[in-house]
Parts: structure tokens; C-alpha cells; sequence
């Protein structure tokens, strides 16, 4: 099992930039595959990015494909989620996950989540 907080959100302009964290507990973390989703108000919670157990293949939605880059450090348990060029559009409450299912996008194949972060982007 294991355990998700992130943090880094806030506000921002236009874009701007902001980097997500995700701090992950337990000692099998490196066997999970992470990913990024996100959800705005009145929307379904959709994926954003993804990364394999050691860092070596990444996956993104094509809405955010060449301005977010995600990455890993398993030596410290940390997912991070590096946004650039932010959009208005990009506003939603950010959420980290985890599953043992190589790099699907599917939330419900995602066991584990944190409690979510707030990223938004003023025009």
C-alpha cells in the first residue's frame, strides 16, 4: 500500500509555470507506476501525465503534451509534475496516483490518490 500528498499548487498567470510535487509512503514506490490526473468543476477527472516505475517511459494527454513533463525520484518517493506555457484551461484540482498497471490512463485502474492540490490560471 501506499500513501500520496501533493503539493505545489496555487495561482498563476497565463504562461507562467508551477511545479507539483508528490511525496509517496511506504517502500515499495518504485514498483508503482504514477500518474497525474486532474479535474475542473462541472468536468470528469481526466489523465494528464504518467511515468513508469523507474522514470524510463513517460505518457501525456495531448492538451498538455511539450508544456508538462513529469519525473521521478525514487530514492525519495517523490513524483513531481513540472507545468509550463499554463492556460486558463489548465485550471482544475490536480491529483497524484498510483497503480501496479504498466502506464494506463484509466483512473479506475489507479488505486491510490492523494487528496488533491489547486492549480489555478488567471488570464
Amino acid at each position: 500500500q501506499v500513501q500520496l500528498v501533493e503539493s505545489g499548487g496555487g495561482l498563476v498567470q497565463a504562461g507562467g509555470s508551477l511545479r507539483l510535487s508528490c511525496a509517496a509512503s511506504g517502500r515499495t514506490f518504485s514498483s508503482y507506476t504514477m500518474g497525474w490526473f486532474r479535474q475542473a468543476p462541472g468536468k470528469e477527472r481526466e489523465f494528464v501525465a504518467g511515468i513508469n516505475w523507474i522514470g524510463s517511459t513517460t505518457n501525456y494527454a495531448d492538451s498538455v503534451k511539450g508544456r508538462f513533463i513529469i519525473s521521478r525520484d525514487n530514492a525519495k518517493n517523490t513524483v513531481d509534475l513540472q507545468m509550463n506555457k499554463l492556460k486558463p484551461e489548465d485550471t482544475a484540482v490536480y491529483y497524484c496516483a498510483a497503480t501496479r498497471v504498466t502506464m494506463t490512463r484509466r483512473d479506475r485502474e489507479y488505486p491510490y490518490w492523494g487528496q488533491g492540490t489547486q492549480v489555478t490560471v488567471s488570464s
